[in-house]
């Protein structure tokens, strides 16, 4: 799961022990959302997060889960304000598809989050679907990973 650009950053599984440092970066476990911080630990613990870091520490996460049909779902995709920009979470959806353990890769996102649209379509993306209800008045347009390990770019 090691991906190493020499002087940029790494992306690697987290450790059980990391889980109070991805709260730490983590915008909505930051403002006391004991919920997302208690996922986020269940998240290290069953091994399903990874980091991105340089030498300054975490830039961000992403989890990955296989309750969706069976299939995986990128359920978190969390970047650092500071980092975003760099690459971060585009490196975190290469390295989740690469290790995506089930043939189908998918994720969502509110139709008001313009920023991770942009993201998941220069990821290789592609919208499969709309779902109306799980927030009032913001869909939540559905991804699905067109590219996998073997067809991705470095």
């Amino acid at each position: 799961m090691n991906a190493v650009d020499p002087g940029e950053f790494v992306v690697r599984r987290a450790s059980e022990s990391e889980a109070d440092t991805l709260i730490g970066i983590d915008t909505i476990a930051l403002e006391g959302d004991d919920e997302r911080q208690a996922s986020i630990r269940r998240w290290c613990r069953q091994g399903l997060a990874v980091v991105a870091e340089d030498a300054s520490g975490p830039l961000g996460y992403c989890v990955v889960e296989y309750t969706f049909f069976e299939q995986g779902f990128v359920t978190m995709l969390m970047v650092t304000p500071s980092a975003r920009g760099r690459g971060v979470g585009h490196r975190l959806l290469d390295a989740v598809a690469a290790s995506c353990t089930t043939p189908k890769l998918f994720t969502s996102t509110n139709v008001s989050n313009q920023p991770m649209q942009r993201l998941l379509q220069r990821a290789g993306w592609s919208p499969v679907g709309l779902l109306h209800g799980l927030d009032e008045g913001d869909p939540e347009l559905f991804y699905l990973c067109r590219r996998r390990a073997g067809t991705m770019h470095r």
